[in-house]
């Protein structure tokens, strides 16, 4: 049923991501597959009209997905965030469109087929929480996890489609499934900085204390997060006392009892 794209920083520096959410569809009973031939998304969503190069690799990962008829299944949060702005723009631009297919001389054009679902839309809409709390093997109990969404799954919110972009539920509806207890707090879907990281180095540290400080007021065990960026700078750039920070799926397999 899906086609599944990892993208790079899943098979480098984010292994567990992927590897965690592989284990965890087999005990689901996912239908998936990994692309054979997938290549880099492009990593940064152009904000030029008229670029159409670095728009390519998501096109390609696309059409595949239209090609071999499945949804496409991304899990790194900027991996979602372009490939899914990319496709609204091959839907809704005519011009990105033509040249797209122009450049990539695709035996059918493709023009904008493929649905694009995020792992959580997938084990909300293909799964259900209920039927996912029952599938539960070591509920997490106990533990006070706060979720981290960031800002790529949630904005533009008129194009992602993902959640309420100011008071979103669906990573908390997944912590209750495992178990465990959701926590909110004040900076859960604000941006840790990301991209500016090498060149703003201070204001990256500033953004992600306020994260991590806003989470430690609430005393959570723990903070979960669907991106390799916001791990990656929220961990370096966190207070020594700030709680440790996971990939959600970690937390998935353990409590399926496949970790």
């Amino acid at each position: 049923m899906f086609l599944y794209y990892p993208g790079c920083t899943l098979k480098t520096k984010a292994k567990d991501l992927d590897a965690f959410a592989q284990k965890s569809m087999e005990a689901l009973g996912i239908d998936f597959k990994e692309m054979e031939e997938w290549q880099c998304c492009g990593t940064v969503y152009p904000q030029a009209k008229d670029e159409i190069a670095t728009r390519l690799s998501a096109v390609r990962v696309l059409e595949e997905a239209q090609r071999e008829q499945r949804d496409l299944l991304t899990l790194c949060s900027a991996c979602h965030h372009v490939i899914k702005r990319v496709n609204n723009d091959i839907i809704t631009n005519d011009d990105i469109r033509t040249k797209a297919n122009n450049y990539s001389e695709f035996e059918n054009p493709y023009t904008g087929e493929t649905k694009v679902v995020h792992f959580f839309e997938m084990l909300r809409d293909k799964i259900g929480f209920e039927e996912l709390k029952k599938r539960v093997k070591k509920p997490l109990s106990g533990q006070k996890i706060g979720a981290y969404y960031g800002c790529m799954l949630l904005r533009p919110s008129t194009t992602m489609q993902f959640d309420d972009p100011e008071n979103p539920t669906i990573m908390e509806d997944f912590i209750r499934a495992i178990g465990a207890e959701p926590v909110n707090y004040s900076f859960r879907n604000e941006c840790c900085g990301g991209y500016v990281a090498l060149e703003n180095k201070e204001l990256v540290q500033e953004l992600c204390k306020k994260v991590v400080d806003s989470a430690a007021e609430k005393t959570v065990d723990s903070l979960v997060t669907a991106c390799p960026l916001c791990r990656y700078n929220l961990t370096k750039n966190a207070p020594s006392a700030s709680p440790p920070i996971y990939y959600f799926t970690e937390l998935l397999a353990e409590a399926l009892g496949v970790k």
